[in-house]
């Protein structure tokens, strides 16, 4: 039918990759080149998928589309290949597609020569197919099997070089974390199938619109183990070391995976938002760990000296970022959030390499004024008065939604730090620079609400309106916000003061360390595997520092 073009594009937008794939392990190893040339093709084909699946979205062929139907058990509804073509599904799309492109056109050079490359361009088919086929599907039991599938099929890509300590260690910790993250979600899915008898996402809307009274304890429970298995899907502190030790999986993969598969657990967020919205103990979870995840990733990340996992604490604490956004109800803030940072970091690893470069080159450092408590402080006023007045300007009201006055204070962070940069220009200049910087801050603010008013429009009822929940537990947790940003800013810019004192030479030495949160969790990941047994008959004889006996 015509009305459903849309769907059955995006019915067949994985299935070049995820074939490729398959059929690929029986000729990977003689044919490389072949195999190199068909991802390629397969991923272009799914981006062209994505564009025509937007554009008959907007002319109205976006029916749903059901092609595959099985009963499972009386309590857990249908196993099904259903298609809902949806603002959310498409962005998300056409978003990994693109990115997929780009990755796999990398590898093609990066790759090139290496005796497995067949097996990896088969391996990133699998997986680029598998997370295509979450994206799109659904039915929470097909979610589910692509959930698994994708977690699989990354961890061949994260222990691609199986003599390698490093990729054998991170590989692991993403297995054991991941299995955790399917036994939670696995138990939500079932509570959610049982209690409201519903096995598709877009169903959920209808059906709790129609609920009267609170949740059950059922619900409130699927909507905490939901959010439970986001986090530990999400590399958040103190479960974050796996992403950061993933460098010695080639560098595509830390472009693919940072730049897309590290979403899942955001995804999952998203479209379960209706019955997260209406549990707050789901939604402080969410934010709190979003933003202790961005606090301690953040000092990390001024201690490391190497550029791509400098490049993986940034990860963890945008990941912290979008579930913080998410736990306050700002679900259109995190789509912007996870298609501006998905572009930005893919570009980010692949070019790593010229990084280094770039800084190798002797650079005479900048010489600046020192910035004082009470500078940060006006920066930070001017910044927080600036962003209000803009808001008002949009018809923002932070009494009546109080979660944008915590997106208000992150704007006036941004905005305090290119405030202090007119404020420590030349003296002759400061007014011509401190001009700029407030119409450059200015900008910034329209922008933001202009694109959060355009998303609230495009995505309508895919994502629903939160009303953020009153109480003790919910401000405190807004008021932590608040605070760990301006702290930032506050660290930040009077680190080359404080730097040098005995609490903070100390403090230095913990942080590079990792708070040793990781080295804990490596100790549980040696006694589970034998890291000596599996590199027997292998190539490599080194044992990790870190799993040594």
């Amino acid at each position: 039918m015509v009305s459903d073009i849309a769907s059955r594009i995006l019915l067949v937008l994985p299935w070049p990759l995820l074939c490729l794939g398959l059929a690929g392990v029986l000729f990977d190893s003689r044919f490389p080149v072949s195999i190199r040339r068909l991802a390629s093709f397969s991923a272009i084909f799914s981006l062209i998928c994505a564009l025509l699946a937007i554009g008959a979205s907007l002319l109205g062929s976006d029916h749903p589309l059901t092609v595959f139907s099985i009963p499972i058990a009386p309590d857990w509804g249908h196993f099904s290949i259903t298609v809902v073509p949806n603002p959310l599904s498409l962005v998300m799309a056409f978003l990994v597609s693109f990115v997929g492109v780009i990755v796999t056109r990398y590898a093609k050079v990066y790759m090139d020569g290496d005796p497995g490359e067949g097996r990896f361009h088969r391996q990133l088919s699998l997986t680029l197919g598998s997370f295509f086929t979450l994206v799109v599907v659904d039915n929470i039991w097909a979610f589910f099997l692509s959930w698994v599938a994708t977690s699989l099929f990354l961890n061949t890509l994260l222990s691609f070089y199986k003599n390698r300590p490093g990729s054998w260690l991170s590989s692991r910790k993403n297995f054991v974390l991941s299995r955790l993250s399917d036994f939670t979600l696995l138990s939500a899915f079932y509570l959610t199938s049982e209690t409201l008898h519903v096995d598709r996402f877009s169903r959920l809307p209808e059906v709790l619109g129609a609920w009267h009274g609170p949740l059950s304890g059922s619900l409130s429970l699927a909507a905490f183990l939901i959010a439970v298995s986001a986090i530990l899907k999400s590399a958040q502190f103190p479960l974050h070391g796996w992403l950061i030790s993933v460098m010695e999986a080639p560098t595509p993969v830390s472009a693919l995976l940072h730049a897309g598969i590290i979403y899942t657990g955001a995804f999952l967020v998203l479209r379960t938002s209706p019955m997260l919205s209406l549990v707050s103990t789901s939604m402080n979870l969410l934010a709190f760990f979003g933003i202790m995840t961005i606090v301690t990733t953040s000092f990390m990340m001024i201690t490391e000296s190497n550029i791509k996992e400098s490049l993986a604490y940034s990860t963890c604490a945008q990941m912290g970022f979008m579930l913080m956004e998410c736990g306050l109800g700002l679900y259109t803030v995190a789509v912007l959030h996870i298609v501006s940072h998905s572009l930005y970091k893919a570009h980010a690893f692949l070019s790593s390499g010229s990084v280094v470069d770039h800084f190798r080159a002797p650079v005479l450092p900048p010489v600046r004024k020192r910035t004082t408590l009470g500078r940060a402080l006006t920066a930070l006023f001017i910044g927080f008065l600036l962003t209000v007045v803009i808001a008002l300007l949009f018809g923002e009201t932070f009494g009546h939604r109080p979660e944008l006055l915590v997106m208000g204070s992150v704007l006036s962070v941004s905005g305090a730090l290119l405030i202090l940069q007119g404020i420590h220009g030349r003296r002759e200049l400061v007014a011509v620079s401190f001009a700029k910087i407030l119409f450059i801050c200015a900008f910034l603010d329209v922008m933001f609400f202009s694109l959060h008013s355009l998303s609230a429009k495009l995505f309508g009822d895919s994502l629903p309106e939160h009303v953020h929940p009153t109480g003790l537990l919910s401000d405190g947790v807004m008021v932590l916000i608040i605070l760990s940003f301006f702290t930032l800013l506050l660290v930040g810019e009077l680190l080359p003061v404080i730097r040098t004192r005995p609490f903070f030479m100390r403090l230095y030495v913990h942080l590079t360390n990792g708070l040793y949160v990781d080295m804990i969790f490596t100790r549980v990941i040696r006694k589970i595997f034998s890291y000596r047994e599996e590199v027997a008959a292998g190539t490599s004889s080194v044992v990790p520092s870190e799993v040594r006996s």
